[in-house]
């Protein structure tokens, strides 16, 4: 895919796409007549297997994978590209309103696309980790992309995840869960992510940086991150990503029959 240079004046109209990712096999244990149309929301807080269980779980369905958290970072990588202070929140609501983007399947690989410009590794970078949770936490930006999130989502058939997708974003999720895991487990698994794009850090870096990120979206005015009272919650320290997937496989068998 061929890079570009991108600038806000190029974005005037609002686009946004989710493709399916289609895994090679739907789960057959399942009663799929019954999944069609639902919708499966996921969140917890950083590192807890959000993103990489929920694309897995969707592909196990042949489901649509919505990663709203990459929505929020390919807002604040955008915003740090243009010039745009972390904490206009005006300037930041009206790029996340008209901003182009769009999630796309490679390779089995859930890639984000702003314009023609490939993202995917760009928005996982330290300096958007360092401003997302503050982009995020604008009224004005969680108003445009809740808005974007549930156009994606109109038809169903969606697994969705991000810190609130099952308090704000689909209260009425037919499957609300809420990953966790400890701050140590995060961290390391955080610090995997980063080494393999090549940058450098430690344990102890990410998992500061961790407890700090909780204590931010914790406490934030809007769409603080909190657990749906009729979440089920699952524990992720101690599970493997394929243990993740399979846990959450078997809880749609017992909900959904």
């Amino acid at each position: 895919m061929t890079s570009r240079r991108v600038l806000p004046t190029e974005f005037p109209v609002a686009n946004h796409r989710a493709i399916p990712y289609h895994a090679p096999m739907t789960d057959d244990k399942l009663n799929l007549s019954k999944l069609k149309g639902k919708i499966i929301a996921i969140d917890g807080p950083a590192g807890s297997g959000k993103s990489t269980t929920a694309r897995l779980v969707a592909a196990r369905l042949g489901y649509t994978y919505l990663d709203t958290g990459a929505m929020y970072r390919a807002v604040t990588w955008f915003a740090l590209k243009s010039g745009i202070d972390p904490s206009d929140g005006d300037k930041l609501g009206e790029m996340a309103r008209t901003m182009q983007f769009e999630f796309a399947t490679e390779a089995e690989v859930n890639r984000v696309l702003v314009g023609e410009y490939d993202v995917t590794t760009d928005i996982r970078s330290p300096e958007v980790t360092l401003h997302v949770s503050e982009v995020s936490a604008h009224k004005s930006v969680r108003v445009a992309m809740v808005a974007r999130q549930q156009q994606m989502a109109k038809e169903g058939s969606i697994v969705a995840e991000g810190r609130d997708t099952t308090t704000v974003v689909f209260p009425q999720a037919d499957i609300k869960i809420y990953l966790d895991a400890n701050t140590r487990t995060r961290a390391e698994r955080r610090l995997l992510d980063l080494k393999g794009m090549g940058i450098d850090s430690s344990v102890e870096e990410q998992e500061a940086d961790i407890i700090r990120r909780d204590k931010y979206d914790s406490e934030r005015t809007n769409s603080p991150l909190t657990k749906a009272s009729d979440a089920h919650i699952v524990d992720t320290s101690n599970l493997t990503i394929e243990g993740q997937v399979d846990k959450i496989i078997a809880l749609i068998h017992s909900v959904i029959k």
